[in-house]
């Protein structure tokens, strides 16, 4: 089985930060691109960032400048450092992982519990 696991989720005040971290684990033969959406309530959930596994990244036109996605391919994690928030971000945060299993010969997309961050004003 795999799992993604994340962590950092809080309660902040307007122009404060947060890092969110995601840990991918079980039986992982490799991961492609990973990244991070969102969903506030009464919205559908959004893109927030991707980064492949040669560190390309994309953003969402809300977040760039504010948000910086990483990864550690070495630790099967992925971050996101959200500085300069705004109320607006707040959100439940999913971590997302597209992976090849052990043994599989195609890859498959798995989801995150989630995390909630919540931005004061």
């Amino acid at each position: 089985q795999v799992q993604l696991v994340e962590s950092g989720g809080g309660l902040v005040q307007a122009g404060g930060s947060l890092r969110l971290s995601c840990v991918a684990s079980g039986s992982i033969f490799s991961i492609n691109a990973m990244g991070w959406y969102r969903q506030a309530p009464g919205r559908q959930r959004e893109l927030v960032a991707t980064i492949t596994s040669g560190g390309s990244t994309n953003y969402a036109d809300s977040v760039k400048g504010r948000f910086t996605i990483s990864r550690d391919n070495a630790k099967n994690t992925v971050y996101l450092q959200m500085n300069s928030l705004k109320p607006e971000d707040t959100a439940v945060y999913y971590c997302n992982a597209d992976l090849f299993r052990h043994g599989s010969n195609w890859p498959m997309n798995y989801w995150g519990q989630g995390t909630q961050v919540t931005v004061s004003s």
